[in-house]
Parts: C-alpha cells; structure tokens; sequence
C-alpha cells in the first residue's frame, strides 16, 4: 500500500461520516490507499457510522479514550504504507487531495513532507477564507513518509493539544515540509474544536516551550 490516510476520532458522530466520504470519492485510484480510522474510545454513535463503512475502511478501536496523540501512533504503528497523511474527522478533503500530495512526493523522493493550502469553512461548509499553509500550520493534511515519522518517535502522548507542533518542531530540525500552493483541504471551524479551548490551548503550548528550551540547553551544554 502506497498510502494510509488516518482518522482519529472521538465522539464524532456529527462530522466522521463526512471526512470518509470525501477520502472514498478521491481521484487517486482506491488500490492506492486505504483508510484506517481509529475510534479513541467513542460513547456516541460514532462506532455504528463506521460500521456503515465496513469493507471501505479498516478500523481500530480503543476501549477507553487515550487522546488524540495516542491514538495517531496506533494507527500508525499498524500500517506498512510508504506514506501517512492524517485527515481529521470534522474536517473533509478536495478530491484530488490524495492525488496531488501523492505525485508531489513520488516526484520528489528528496522530499519527506508535504502540505497543502486549505479553506477554512464554516459548520456550513461556507468558505470563510483560503489560508497559505506555511503561514497558518495546521496538524492535519501533511503527508509523511512513513519512515521519516517512525524515525523521529511518533507523536508525544503527553502532549493532549499542541502534538503537532511538538511533532513539527522535532520533525523540521532534520526535515522540511514542503508547501503546495493549491488548496485541497477543508479545515473546518466549529464550537467543538480543541482549539477553542484557549486555556488548555496555552498550558500545552507553555508545556511544548518548556520542552524543546530544555532540549537545546541540553545539546548546547558542554
């Protein structure tokens, strides 16, 4: 398998159905992908939508919910493809999205990641703006070479909020991420993303600061 596109989610009744049906209508030929969505312990009816999709998607479950992180690194951990790249359940792709990321990088062997543009879309699905990647970062929609995110350790299980610019930071110390300037992914914004949490939103980035000032006294120390 070329690629495994990731889902993670926890109680998302409202919006997973909708991210997988944007991944099963992509250009990208079918035998070059699959999906793996992991259920971090959902008490919705989130296990019920994915079973709707049996025989379209794989899918792991965790018994109770381990966080986000946590449950990135089992999905990837139980994949063998060449490329990872995490869509997340409330959000939703172009339909050449897989296509586009997926010739970039086989053109570009040198390169170890690559993200595209994205809209940011209202609960709607009403276009708000068009956001320059490189400028905005967002966790999702990068694609990885596998081996390149298996090397670096995975994603911090500690780090509930901020995990991808933990991720980021370690990642882009001996990587680059490429930009593509088109915008094929759907972030969209909601009452019930993380990110609205501001407070825990600060104690994680303080916790991230924390982490890698410590790392480069420690490199530095003589």
């Amino acid at each position: 398998m070329n690629i495994t596109v990731i889902v993670a989610v926890h109680n998302g009744e409202q919006y997973v159905g909708r991210a997988i049906r944007s991944l099963l209508a992509q250009s990208l030929p079918r035998d070059n992908f699959e999906i793996l969505v992991v259920d971090d312990g959902s008490s919705d009816r989130t296990p019920q939508i994915l079973e709707s999709f049996a025989g379209h998607i794989r899918t792991l479950r965790c018994d109770e919910n381990r966080g986000l992180p946590a449950a990135l690194n089992l999905g990837i951990r139980n994949t063998h493809s060449r490329y990872i790249v995490r869509v997340d359940a409330d959000d939703y792709v172009h339909g050449d999205f897989l296509l586009v990321e997926h010739l970039f990088m086989s053109l570009n062997p040198h390169v170890d990641a690559v993200a595209c543009d994205y809209y940011l879309v209202d609960d709607n699905e009403h276009i708000i703006e068009q956001r320059n990647v490189t400028e905005h970062p967002i966790a999702c929609g990068l694609m990885f070479k596998t081996d390149s995110l298996v090397a670096l350790g995975l994603y911090d299980e500690q780090m509930l909020f901020h995990e991808d610019t933990d991720l980021r930071i370690r990642f882009t110390k001996e990587h680059s991420i490429t930009r593509i300037e088109l915008p094929l992914y759907r972030y969209r914004r909601h009452d019930g993303n993380m990110t609205n949490d501001q407070d825990e939103m600060e104690r994680y980035a303080s916790r991230v600061r924390s982490k890698h000032d410590e790392s480069a006294r420690q490199q530095s120390a003589p």
